[in-house]
Formats: structure tokens, sequence, C-alpha cells
């Protein structure tokens, strides 16, 4: 697909706003119930990154990165404030945060992953994009070494062992990501005297599937 392995500047990131979006049918009967049905197994996240920018050379920074990516042409990586690691908010990522998969005795390859758990409902969101140096990998108790024991695409998200974990045993992660995502429009206004007067470009911004 087309898309540039580089972060939108994470300090112009910072202060926007954003988050995950559903889409869900909704029939409603003739007896007032309702029918409910999702075509999306994962959430696509949007963000506005105008409100990000706070002087004339942010301004300057992102229409080089807008025409850089050619507009919607090239996707790129974006770090979201609210939702970068496999930590919570106020922890450090350890290689136990996460269970990615289990083993099988030949299985080898494995995806890394994010849960969200709200009461007895789990999501498991697939992460594409790892940071490079925060990925921390496990079986069970005892952390593995990178390029050693096991492998990181940072293209896909993909884990790839040395050899397969026995049976029963669970592979675990941690992880700094991004989210892969594409500017949603193809042109940027700005004004310099409405930008001074506190009045910011709209600077959509949609995930794309990997």
């Amino acid at each position: 697909m087309n898309f540039h392995d580089v972060r939108f500047p994470a300090s112009l990131s910072f202060g926007s706003v954003g988050g995950p979006q559903r889409r869900t049918d909704i029939v409603s009967l003739a007896n007032g119930h309702e029918e409910r049905n999702t075509p999306w197994a994962h959430s696509r996240r949007r963000y506005d990154a105008g409100l990000g920018l706070r002087s004339l050379e942010d301004i300057e920074v992102l229409i080089a990165f807008f025409e850089a990516r050619q507009g919607q042409m090239y996707g790129f990586r974006w770090k979201d404030w609210s939702d970068y690691k496999s930590a919570r908010a106020s922890a450090e990522v350890d290689f136990r945060d996460e269970v990615i998969g289990t083993g099988d005795g030949q299985t080898t390859r494995f995806q890394l992953v994010k849960s969200y758990r709200s009461g007895t409902s789990l999501y498991h969101r697939p992460i594409a994009k790892p940071v490079a140096g925060t990925v921390r990998v496990g079986l069970k108790q005892e952390e593995l070494r990178e390029s050693v024991d096991y492998e990181l695409d940072t293209a896909t998200g993909e884990i790839t062992l040395a050899y397969p974990p026995e049976a029963g045993l669970e592979v675990v992660a941690g992880f700094e990501f991004d989210v892969p995502v594409r500017f949603d429009t193809d042109q940027i206004l700005t004004s310099v005297a409405s930008f001074q007067a506190g009045d910011v470009p709209d600077v959509p911004i949609v995930e794309v599937r990997i």
C-alpha cells in the first residue's frame, strides 16, 4: 500500500482531538425493538491535527509534511497521545502487559495486540505499527532478547520467535505504538491573520487499514 514509514511530528499531534469511531447499522422494528449489526470488526480512528498547531512555524512544518505525503496519497504514522502504549497511562511498558498468543509447539509468528476490557467484554485491537526500541517480548515470566530469541516487523507488528513455544505457554509483550493514518483532505486552508486571531485550520486525519 502507499505508506511512508514516518511519524507526523509528535509535538503537533499533542493537543489534537480524536479517537475511535464505530459503524453500527440499526433497524427499528414495528414492535419498537431494534436490530443492531456492524460490518466493522475493528474501530477506525479519526483526529483533527489543527488543534495541535501553536505557532506559524508549526504551520510551516504541517504544510511541508502534507506536501511530502501528497495530500491523501501516502499514509504515515500518528502518535495518539491518549492511547499509545500497552501499559496504563501512568505506568511504564512491561513485557507482561499483553498476552499476544499461546504456544502450540508449532507456531512461531504472533501479532501484537492491545486488549480493551470492560466488565466481561473484551476487545483485541491488532497493533500494526509498533515503535522500534520500545517492544518487549517474553514467554510467561521470562523476557526474551530481540534479534536473538525473536524478530520484530515494525511494518506489520508481527513477532517471529526463533523457536515455537511449548503447548499452553503464553507469549506476552509490551510496547508503544503508532496509528497508521492518512490526511482525510487534499487541501489545507491557512490564514496568518486568522491563525493569529486564534482560528486554527481544520486538518482531518483518518486511520487506514494495514
